[in-house]
């Protein structure tokens, strides 16, 4: 049935504590309004393949001209995908939601742009000169009823990024935290069932933080939705090969900076954690660290002394990585490059949070 929250756990309708364990399978948001790889590999092959590696969704993102346009799909190689034919964007769409259902998985729909493209928005916000934040709203809304009722559709991660111009809680047109309510409040009004998925934004109060990944505002200015057990936080979070932030290389103690920003919500019962983007090629060893570092703390040792920090039976952080596509330039993904075979030191720093330890429902 449909996910709630219970403090910080996501529970399933049974009250039983859910682990969100995804990976990100972009392509859907940029030109070619379809999900990567499709030139290479069958869909269906690839979405089974997911679940064989142990992933239990999806974070699905497109863009707002998608949901607008239909959109008009490249790159597919239709000898591979011959019931992709003819079909626009929102119908490949429907049929990757169709078959998670079938095969159990669950997929997270992010709004990753306003325009098709590449990478994230370059304003930071969720709406532009084209598309205004009604406009983001009402797709929301449409996608909101297109799969009421579908279990496999989990929620709605509202805005990959808010960065730039993006604010926190001043109340103006580019108040984050209030425009995360008035579109989760409207998606809930239409469909009850959906998880909405609120991301931080970049700079809060002169501390810069990778995009997307800064909540501090929420101890100050909480999300707050017209039903109380459906909302999850949503940080973003990376290496030093990414881009060289100074808590990598001045002594910083991963597990407090990880705190500080993002990680006090789970810590402190506030709401549910789920890491949306966090991924790395794993090619030096400060980023290994951060990576082992990360998963120690999603899984619930909040200060890294190897010791979980969890109440007995108690659920870790729920978490999406970057990504699955080999074809991200900074992160590469969980395939190689051929598209088919993994990439194993991936599977391998994942696979603390990927075991069934403790009594958790996590889908497969």
């Amino acid at each position: 049935g449909p996910l709630s929250t219970s403090g910080n756990e996501i529970v399933d309708s049974a009250g039983n504590a859910v682990e969100i364990r995804a990976v990100n399978w972009f392509g859907m948001e940029t030109d070619v309004a379809a999900p990567h790889g499709l030139w290479a590999r069958n869909w269906q092959d690839m979405m089974d393949q997911m679940k064989e590696e142990g992933f239990n969704a999806i974070r699905l993102p497109f863009s707002g001209e998608l949901v607008a346009t239909g959109g008009n799909p490249q790159g597919i190689d239709y000898s591979k995908n011959p019931d992709l034919a003819g079909l626009s964007g929102m119908e490949i769409m429907d049929k990757i939601v169709g078959y998670a259902d079938a095969i159990d998985m669950k997929i997270l729909l992010d709004h990753h742009r306003v325009d098709a493209g590449n990478g994230a928005e370059s304003s930071g916000l969720w709406y532009n000169g084209e598309y205004s934040q009604q406009d983001w709203i009402d797709q929301w809304t449409e996608l909101a009823e297109r799969y009421a009722g579908n279990d496999a559709v989990i929620g709605a991660d509202l805005h990959n990024e808010p960065h730039g111009q993006a604010t926190w809680g001043d109340g103006g047109p580019t108040d984050w935290a209030l425009a995360a309510e008035t579109a989760g409040n409207a998606i809930l009004e239409v469909n009850p069932d959906w998880l909405i998925v609120v991301e931080g934004i970049g700079d809060y109060q002169g501390d810069n933080y990778w995009w997307g990944g800064n909540l501090q505002g929420v101890a100050d200015r909480p999300v707050v939705l017209s039903q109380d057990d459906k909302l999850v936080y949503s940080p973003h979070d990376y290496p030093a090969s990414v881009y060289a932030q100074p808590w990598f290389f001045d002594g910083s103690d991963l597990s407090e900076v990880f705190s500080e920003h993002w990680g006090f919500i789970h810590e402190q019962g506030i709401a549910p954690i789920l890491m949306g983007e966090f991924g790395s090629k794993l090619e030096t060893d400060v980023d290994r660290a951060w990576a082992d570092a990360i998963v120690r703390y999603l899984d619930g040792d909040y200060d890294l002394d190897g010791v979980s920090d969890l109440n007995p039976g108690a659920s870790g952080m729920s978490w999406a990585w970057w990504s699955w596509n080999p074809n991200s330039g900074d992160t590469g993904g969980i395939l190689n490059d051929d598209w088919t075979t993994v990439r194993q030191n991936a599977i391998d720093a994942l696979d603390p949070l990927a075991r069934v330890g403790r009594q958790i429902t996590r889908f497969a």
